[in-house]
């Protein structure tokens, strides 16, 4: 009999994961506690931007014509339980208020209402990014609180999911990480992911902490290539050297590799911040602190480089103060190809710039709704050329294609000063220059 799944937590992760899942051939039933999200996911909408979801949750919602009607919705635990024979946790773990651990209050929330309607044998799946150590404890709750007692078992399966190609890294993934304690568990994730293993993914099984270690690793290292790449934009700006040119050179050495060598104004957004926080949180708790004390060398690097992008616009503007100024800002989300504002690297110097008296507009293709909500101070444009317009200083801060595509020329007709800040280092500076605009870039020379 075919393997039927739910989804717990229906925010990106889960969204994503249960129409993926519907694709693949299986009945899915997915849960939330938040009655608009579930209306919402039942009309085939998503709360958010992302490439690709939304039509494949109407190829497979019920209830949408010429759907395959595979995928629904619930906020009913006991309904999970009983639909259920894999069940798959794929709620938010933040980084606690003032704090740089993680909250796992969602996740021991999921835990603790889905155990008791446990009637008969299951696996449960965390896929929410944990501290090493959390599904030691999980598995021991989940057994002491389900009904059927040892025979809910779990598992733990980390995401590695890239915002803007979530379905494709769901349904294509690059590699499968299970941490299992039986074979029975093994085999029931591998008929799960039987259509990408098929294909090639790679599935990589091993213990419990090694799978919770795998994804806040992966988000670590990355993290310290970015910061690296930003720290030399920093030594070429002392020295005049170039860092696009040195990240090429960089690149070709394939034990390095060109991928993430992009100097600019630094990551954001509700993973790699928050991780790497919670991954120095933890190696603190079990006393091996001064393992991951780079971390916090890492994430000063980035953060300072927001601060020094609201300086080189400053400079830029003749070293004085920002009031009376307008400063376009072309990128509001972390990230392109995503709506997501969190912890936003570009909202960040645009609020910084508009702290210090400048007159800051905003234009982002999708993120607008968000940063409005999250910075209602700034000021917003329908396009990109209503926020240059008038404008005594461009910031390029989020490297959408659309702004790669921008006509100089254009543009130029309605700034007051043809002068760009390019915080992402993604625009052609021969082709803005040949349009008579001043460009600059972090970490390469000024002409």
């Amino acid at each position: 009999m075919a393997l039927k799944i739910t989804v717990i937590g229906t925010g990106y992760l889960g969204a994503t994961h249960a129409a993926a899942m519907a694709e693949l051939g299986f009945e899915v039933l997915g849960l939330d506690v938040v009655p608009e999200k579930i209306e919402m996911l039942q009309r085939g909408e998503v709360p958010m931007y992302e490439p690709g979801l939304e039509e494949l949750l109407r190829k497979h919602v019920a209830g949408i014509e010429g759907s395959s009607g595979r995928l629904r919705f619930t906020m009913d635990f006991a309904e999970v339980a009983a639909f259920g024979d894999v069940h798959f946790v794929c709620v938010n773990t933040p980084q606690k208020h003032g704090e740089y651990a993680c909250d796992m209050s969602y996740v021991d929330s999921a835990f603790a209402q889905l155990a008791p309607h446990l009637t008969r044998p299951a696996l449960v799946v965390g896929k929410s990014t944990v501290p090493v150590g959390s599904a030691d404890r999980l598995a021991r709750e989940l057994a002491a609180a389900a009904p059927v007692g040892a025979d809910a078992e779990l598992a733990w399966n980390p995401e590695f999911l890239r915002e803007g190609l979530a379905v494709q890294d769901t349904l294509h993934p690059d590699r499968i990480v299970v941490g299992v304690r039986s074979t029975h568990a093994e085999k029931l994730l591998r008929e799960v992911y039987a259509g990408p293993v098929g294909e090639g993914s790679p599935f990589v099984v091993t213990d419990f902490p090694t799978a919770e270690l795998v994804k806040t690793s992966a988000n670590s290292f990355l993290a310290t290539k970015i910061s690296f790449i930003n720290a030399m934009a920093e030594v070429c700006e002392a020295a005049g050297g170039d860092v696009v040119k040195l990240a090429e050179a960089l690149g070709y050495d394939d034990r390095i590799g060109k991928k993430f060598l992009r100097a600019g104004i630094g990551f954001g957004g509700g993973c790699l911040p928050k991780d790497i926080r919670a991954f120095m949180a933890r190696a603190g708790e079990l006393g091996a602190d001064q393992a991951l004390t780079f971390l916090r060398e890492i994430d000063s690097i980035n953060m300072r480089r927001r601060g020094q992008m609201v300086e080189m616009a400053r400079e830029a503007l003749g070293g004085g103060s920002f009031l009376g100024k307008r400063v376009a800002v072309l990128g509001a989300t972390f990230k392109p190809d995503s709506d997501d504002v969190r912890d936003s690297p570009a909202l960040n110097v645009a609020g910084q710039i508009h702290l210090q008296g400048g007159q800051v507009t905003v234009y982002d293709p999708k993120g607008m709704a968000n940063a409005r909500r999250l910075f209602p101070t700034l000021g917003y444009a329908e396009t990109a050329v209503e926020a240059v317009r008038g404008a005594d200083v461009v910031l390029h801060l989020t490297e959408w294609r659309e702004f790669r595509e921008l006509d100089p020329e254009a543009l130029g007709e309605v700034a007051s000063n043809r002068l760009i800040l390019d915080g992402r280092n993604a625009l052609d500076p021969g082709v803005w220059r040949a349009a008579s605009w001043t460009y600059r870039a972090m970490g390469r020379p000024s002409a």
